[in-house]
């Protein structure tokens, strides 16, 4: 496997990690924490910086923290989500600047500074949702072409959309309170989201049963049919490569708590599948992915519980990492 990249992991129960040589060892990152030690914090999301390597967030069960030294020490920025679970981060491609923070209870935050200081938007959400109680916003994304459309996904309570940077949202589809617009998007229950860019840019959404595609800004959505193409029905992350928006990777598995995973590839945006060779059998579904514009062939991901593994030639085959850790929610990597 690469020793020559920076990978950060996030976890639940053992908090955060870093490796400097491509994860052959691992040790917890420096940095003050107020009452507890690292090993006790929650992390729901890792974001890397698009423009600036050195730059990490992490979204946590206690706020948002930062890094600025590649993953080496974080520390926590006080804001108004010090009460708030933070498990999503999205940074504009083309003002990196401008962050948005997605929560539990159901809330989206915005920052126009770095992540400095941040302002909470007018986006509502359900008090309550099936099987999780308390919504969640899992997943963000913004437009890499057009920063004024945001995109978040809540579990289980459908997807927002704004068209203008996050000042305004709407619900799109299947929700607790359904949207008015988003003809065929019928799953509420959000894994993740993505964005194709192309002609048109395509926005991918992974749910509890199916992917839905939308190349209208939301107002339509048709299924991949996740059931006849991928070896199982649950489907997680997904990862677009950064020099090729036709090629995507969707993690797959047996169930949210299961036992068995598939890393899925398609090289034309969504029209043929393949499960990619692994060189062991996961032990729970593809939980998260991690790409870089430094090198579109490394391509790493994790299980649910707690696997690494990682390829070097765009996801044709996969190697597992020796070091496993315990549930993994987030995942980055950068060059040395």
């Amino acid at each position: 496997m690469r020793d020559d990249v920076s990978v950060v992991l996030g976890t639940v129960g053992t908090g955060l990690w870093r490796s400097t040589n491509g994860g052959a060892t691992w040790r917890r990152p420096k940095g003050k924490r107020d009452k507890y030690p690292w090993s006790e914090l929650v992390v729901f999301a890792l974001t890397r910086h698009p423009k600036d390597l050195n730059v990490v967030f992490a979204g946590t069960h206690e706020g948002f923290y930062r890094s600025d030294d590649r993953g080496a020490s974080f520390e926590k920025i006080d804001s108004a989500m010090n009460e708030y679970d933070v498990w999503s981060i999205a940074v504009d491609p083309s003002e990196p600047d401008n962050i948005f923070a997605g929560c539990r209870p159901g809330a989206i935050f915005r920052s126009r500074n770095g992540g400095q200081d941040w302002q909470k938007l007018d986006a509502h959400f359900a008090e309550a949702c099936d099987n999780i109680g308390i919504p969640r916003v899992l997943t963000m994304t913004v437009d890499p072409t057009d920063g004024r459309i945001v995109w978040a996904g809540v579990e289980v309570d459908g997807v927002r959309r704004s068209l203008d940077g996050g000042d305004t949202w709407a619900t799109i589809g299947a929700a607790v309170t359904p949207g008015e617009i988003g003809e065929g998007l019928n799953e509420p229950d959000i894994h993740w989201m993505e964005i194709s860019p192309g002609s048109p840019n395509m926005v991918i959404t992974s749910t509890n049963s199916d992917l839905f595609l939308s190349t209208d800004v939301g107002e339509s959505w048709r299924t991949v049919g996740v059931l006849e193409k991928f070896p199982y029905y649950f489907s997680r992350g997904m990862a677009v490569k950064p020099d090729d928006p036709n090629v995507i990777f969707v993690g797959n598995g047996d169930s949210n708590i299961g036992v068995t995973g598939a890393i899925m590839r398609t090289q034309d945006r969504c029209e043929t599948w393949e499960s990619m060779p692994i060189s062991t059998v996961p032990n729970s579904p593809i939980w998260k992915f991690a790409v870089n514009e430094a090198d579109s062939n490394l391509v790493m991901c994790v299980s649910h519980w707690g696997e690494v593994f990682q390829s070097e030639n765009a996801g044709d085959t996969w190697d597992k990492s020796g070091r496993e850790f315990s549930e993994i929610r987030g995942i980055v990597w950068m060059p040395n």
